[in-house]
């Protein structure tokens, strides 16, 4: 949801970020005329209520005819109020409706362009020469399966396709993982939480994933619940219908949940192991601050992001993501891409959103500052996708052996263990 003001004084701008989106810009002329309408109503019907009040004070004073002729005008005005809230309510709802399907108003500089053309704006690390080292680097299944750490047959026996089990170290180094984010993001200022999987309505619309994201989600019909495809929802909504001092901001949390996603309109895409799945696990950062200070916090949490992928030693380039793929919230967005070594590419493993007050307003959650009352800023970034991170230590890490070295800082976690090995 877009702040009204800018609409009516900046609608072009509005406009402009639609067409960046790929959306439709249409949709602008039809909110400001809603919001013409909404407007109109609400000033007409709270000047005939001005109006009945009056004539109900005169009432008092009046009798005989004069009485009877001002009883007359309220009995009058008495259906016209009705109608005009009727109207205003009708006016009201419709220009809601239309705010819903508009997104957030891309941040100038965000790269124009769709799904592949975002903007690499730093590489960080160089991909391995397997070559060079005189061997023929395998792919994560192949590795995981050998190690005892992967297991999709009884996965898909289960769950059926796209869902997998971690046995043995593989499990060991999800927890390995958590572990080490947990203790990073708490030393960065974020409060660890975990917070229900299962959210209402009200909680996935207000984050903006009943949009385009809606074929996506998992709905629970008989419970009007939602499965989470990320924390983001639930640390969203935790504030929501809140007023937070200034003296409390910026709130920080960091949450571990589990993480489901239809995959829709990925079939036949990365079909082999366990890069998309309908269920993981991850860690997920959260930032409530003030809208001033929204753009700060965004280059904070690619900062942390891309600290955790350094300590793992994965190579990985970082995309300022184009404006068609940005998702409803965000107004910009950077993705980390791994380096994949049989895939001889880079993929993606975490991802960072400013959705400046988009997400505050549809939720009511608003600051108490100087200025009186006002939506705060929220901001979300990946810490550890758990599936994609274990693909790049498996892939990055390998020796000629089949077995895998540990990056240093995990192996606190893992009982100061060096390599996984096979048995």
């Amino acid at each position: 949801m877009i702040d009204p003001k800018l609409l009516r004084t900046d609608p072009d701008r509005v406009r402009r970020s639609q067409i960046a989106r790929g959306d439709d810009p249409s949709v602008v002329d039809e909110l400001v005329a809603a919001d013409e309408s909404r407007r109109h109503a609400i000033a007409a019907h709270e000047s005939l209520r001005a109006e009945q009040k009056g004539l109900g004070k005169q009432i008092a004073r009046a009798s005989g005819e004069e009485k009877a002729a001002l009883l007359a005008r309220t009995k009058e005005i008495a259906g016209q109020v009705a109608d005009l809230k009727k109207e205003a309510e009708a006016a009201a709802q419709r220009f809601i409706e239309l705010d819903k399907t508009l997104g957030n108003i891309v941040i100038d500089g965000v790269p124009a362009g769709g799904e592949d053309e975002g903007e690499v704006v730093e590489t960080i690390g160089t991909p391995r020469d397997f070559a060079a080292e005189g061997f023929e680097p395998k792919d994560h299944l192949e590795i995981g399966e050998a190690l005892g750490a992967i297991d999709m047959e009884r996965g898909t026996k289960i769950s059926g396709s796209r869902f997998y089990v971690l046995t043995g170290i593989g499990a060991q180094l999800e927890i390995a993982l958590l572990n080490l984010a947990m203790t990073k993001a708490a030393g960065w200022g974020f409060t660890p939480m975990i917070p229900p999987a299962l959210v209402k309505p009200s909680a996935m619309e207000g984050t903006g994933f009943l949009g385009q994201a809606a074929d996506d989600v998992y709905y629970l019909p008989k419970d009007d619940q939602y499965l989470v495809g990320t924390s983001e929802v639930a640390l969203a909504a935790f504030h929501s219908d809140e007023i937070l001092d200034d003296a409390d901001l910026p709130r920080r949390y960091v949450a571990f949940s589990p993480c489901f996603r239809r995959e829709a309109g990925s079939y036949g895409k990365d079909t082999r192991g366990i890069f998309r799945v309908h269920w993981f696990d991850k860690v997920e950062m959260f930032v409530y601050c003030l809208p001033e200070q929204a753009e700060a916090w965004h280059a904070k949490l690619l900062g942390f992001e891309k600290e955790f992928i350094e300590a793992l030693e994965i190579p990985f380039e970082v995309l300022d993501v184009a404006s068609g793929d940005l998702g409803l919230s965000a107004a910009r967005k950077y993705d980390c891409y791994g380096w994949l070594p049989t895939q001889n590419r880079y993929r993606e493993i975490t991802s960072t959103s400013n959705c400046t007050t988009f997400q505050a307003r549809r939720l009511s959650i608003r600051h108490r500052g100087p200025d009186g009352v006002e939506p705060l800023a929220t901001l979300n970034g990946t810490l550890c996708a758990m599936t994609r991170i274990i693909i790049m230590i498996l892939e990055n890490h390998q020796n000629a052996d089949g077995s895998v070295t540990i990056p240093a800082a995990l192996r606190p976690y893992l009982g100061g263990k060096e390599r996984f090995e096979t048995a």
